[in-house]
């Protein structure tokens, strides 16, 4: 859709860029991808089992056209059963929901990820205590699916402080690169160990509030890095948007 007035008219140019071209970073085509979206919070982690997910609309107030986007891409009950499997192998309980669509934290980036919607794809909820360690556990639990030809994917934002992105308040921008500066070091920590114990101690490094006044949007993060194993993370996406930087980052 257009930008408002009085924002850039190019802001979100680099970042389709970069989403465009995550297929070709990979290598190899997943056969089935996993998302763990900043829009979805249950009691327990819960797994999308339709064979044919709707789209779910969860936003409020944009242009009408932005209702009727499409995205058929398939679901998967089969990695949506393996990935309970795994949950349950590690002590860790979950549920499964046959009805609840994608939300936009799914099919917005994968419209332009995987344009053609030729990727069966199974959305998974946070837990919603938000717990830092707790999906680093989900993460590790759920390892052995990257040998199986999955992508896991942790949908979210590395700033995310709605009511402050607009500012350009100085205090503020240098609260959002000290956080930014501070996660980039945290994920591309090469010891897994020790990237794991920083990671799961967010909420103490530098700007880490600031720009995460509610954690929702960096969780998904916790998830691919529990996951990542021995792979050291590295940093595949940079940049500010309104003065504010957000990252992105890849495992393997």
């Amino acid at each position: 859709m257009d930008t408002p007035p009085g924002i850039p008219r190019d802001l979100w140019e680099r970042m389709g860029t970069y989403l465009r071209g995550i297929d070709a970073s990979l290598g190899t085509r997943p056969k089935s991808v996993l998302v763990i979206s900043g829009h979805w919070e249950t009691e327990r982690p819960t797994v999308n089992t339709a064979t044919r997910p709707p789209l779910l609309f969860d936003y409020y107030g944009f242009p009408e056209h932005t209702y009727r986007l499409t995205y058929p891409a398939a679901g998967s009950p089969v990695l949506a059963r393996r990935v309970r499997e795994l949950l349950t192998a590690a002590d860790i309980a979950s549920d499964e929901e046959p009805e609840r669509g994608l939300d936009h934290g799914v099919f917005v980036p994968f419209k332009l990820i995987y344009p053609d919607a030729d990727v069966p794809m199974v959305q998974m909820s946070l837990n919603r205590t938000l717990d830092a360690a707790t999906h680093l556990a989900i993460g590790r639990a759920l390892t052995p699916l990257r040998d199986e030809g999955v992508l896991i994917v942790g949908s979210g934002m590395s700033y995310h402080n709605l009511r402050d992105m607009f500012s350009d308040d100085p205090r503020l921008r240098r609260a959002a690169e000290d956080f930014d500066r501070w996660l980039g070091e945290a994920a591309t920590e090469p010891d897994p160990v020790a990237r794991e114990r920083k990671l799961a101690a967010w909420h103490q490094a530098p700007g880490a509030r600031a720009s995460h006044p509610r954690p929702e949007h960096l969780i998904p993060l916790m998830v691919a890095v529990g996951a990542a194993g021995e792979d050291a993370g590295r940093v595949t996406y940079n940049e500010p948007l309104l003065g504010k930087p957000v990252s992105g980052f890849q495992f393997g």
